[in-house]
């Protein structure tokens, strides 16, 4: 197959077909008519000499070749659409853009609220989309395109992302308010005898508060995992389970605060963008912006 005999134009049909699962569904997104989305889907399965997408009671749903191409393609538009966006001028005032931002449910209530506030002041139409999955997932939807920035910690590690220190955030410990142990230090025994919420995106492994405490010999009992910051606030302030949670969120909490009775490193929020993406005038702006945001809220904690 010789690139310059394809239509480049194919490739976001395919895209489409494959996020939207559904030819009505690409003609609505794109602007085109049914017939025209199932040309051009019969002009690619010609072009790779394979079915691509099935039809089934669930939607079209890709085949192993159209899942082995999605990345690659996904990429190849992603930098096509960064090589055009750099060489456009970008006018706040003016933009309709969506900025997807890839952040979990802690930093998007740190973040978001001024955020949208200074958005709003300096850009109306600008729209912002909050997502996250897994690390793995969001690191993905970076590299592919699907976001534009992302907040994570320091264990995203891709040569292709560019990306700075938005702050620390140090660790304490949290119950409800009349708790048994409220009013009074926490050791770490009584710490240990606990039983423990804690919070992952993860289904499984360690944090930061249980490598700490496997550092000194020590393990806590983890009675409860879940994924969402917030929903762990509503669990602690009616069981009798101890949280170990950065203390900015701590402090906007109805619950009893305790000092940690072992050294943990704080939680480091890094902001992550594709290097393709570090002269691109919106890129540029959306991330200035979290970073003014975040320097606010996290530096005066």
């Amino acid at each position: 197959m010789r690139l310059e005999k394809v239509d480049l134009n194919l490739f976001v049909v395919f895209d489409a077909i494959y996020r939207e699962g559904s030819i009505t569904k690409v003609s609505i997104a794109l602007n085109l008519t049914q017939p025209g989305v199932s040309n051009a889907l019969s002009r690619l399965r010609k072009t790779f000499d394979d079915p691509l997408f099935v039809r089934t009671s669930l939607g079209m749903q890709p085949t192993p070749v159209a899942d082995n191409l999605i990345i690659d393609v996904r990429r190849a538009l992603a930098l096509l659409g960064r090589s055009i966006d750099v060489n456009t001028r970008f006018d706040p005032a003016i933009s309709e853009r969506t900025f997807r931002i890839g952040m979990n449910d802690l930093a998007a209530s740190f973040i978001l609220p001024e955020l949208q506030q200074r958005i709003s002041a300096d850009a109306r139409h600008v729209a912002v989309a909050c997502c996250y999955h897994d690390r793995s997932a969001a690191t993905e939807d970076l590299r592919t395109g699907a976001i534009d920035l992302l907040i994570d910690s320091p264990e995203v590690n891709a040569k292709e992302f560019d990306h700075l220190i938005l702050g620390r955030l140090e660790y304490v410990v949290a119950s409800k308010k009349n708790h048994a142990l409220a009013g009074k230090p926490l050791p770490l025994s009584d710490y240990l005898a606990g039983k423990h919420l804690h919070v992952s995106s993860r289904r499984s492994g360690r944090g930061q508060v249980d490598i700490a405490l496997h550092a000194i010999g020590q393990r806590r009992n983890v009675s409860m995992r879940v994924q969402h910051y917030w929903l762990a606030a509503r669990i602690i302030e009616t069981t009798d389970l101890l949280w170990t949670l950065p203390e900015l969120l701590a402090n906007g909490l109805s619950v009893e605060a305790y000092r940690l009775p072992f050294a943990v490193e704080p939680l480091r929020w890094h902001l992550y963008w594709h290097k393709n993406a570090d002269r691109d005038p919106a890129n540029l702006w959306i991330r200035q912006l979290v970073l003014e945001v975040a320097t606010e809220k996290l530096h005066h904690q």
